[in-house]
């Protein structure tokens, strides 16, 4: 029984982790070390919970519940603020939407924690507003004043900029 549950999560984690990877990086505003960390937190937080008898419903679901939370305790650490350096490294790849990759990530980068959170279960997982304040432990209002004002945020950030690559 144990061997099963073992094999159950190794199959679990190496089909999520490609997803949870990516929702830790625009958590996280392009930061691929932290999100790195965030999801090895988070894959063993859910070990531990896989361990259990009464597993949960959803794990996937629960997974990325986890993610967040890891990732919204980690900013309230008074040490994560710290930045190695402000510039990114150059990246060889396709030309294609890198620009607006940037862009998008710099203006997420601008907005608190919760804000970033709170559009990424809402517009990138496309959670509810009740299934985003259950997993941020917020209101419905709270998270829909939060959906307004950090869109309101990234579309001033964004400014004129959003115009060049509509053009793309």
């Amino acid at each position: 029984m144990a061997g099963d549950r073992s094999a159950d999560y190794l199959e679990f984690a190496t089909t999520r982790t490609r997803h949870l990877y990516r929702t830790a990086c625009l958590l996280t505003g392009g930061d691929t070390h932290l999100a790195e960390d965030l999801v090895q937190e988070t894959l063993g937080r859910m070990y531990a919970v896989w361990r259990k008898p009464s597993r949960v419903d959803n794990p996937a679901a629960y997974a990325q519940t986890v993610l967040v939370r890891a990732f919204l305790s980690h900013q309230r650490r008074r040490s994560s603020g710290e930045r190695p350096t402000g510039t990114l490294p150059d990246i060889a790849g396709s030309e294609g939407d890198t620009a607006l990759r940037i862009a998008l990530l710099e203006a997420l980068r601008g907005l608190s924690a919760r804000d970033r959170a709170v559009l990424i279960l809402r517009y990138w997982e496309d959670r509810s507003i009740e299934q985003t304040a259950e997993v941020m432990r917020l209101s419905s209002t709270t998270v829909r004043k939060r959906s307004v004002r950090a869109l309101s945020r990234l579309r001033t950030q964004l400014g004129g900029s959003l115009s060049e690559f509509a053009g793309r």
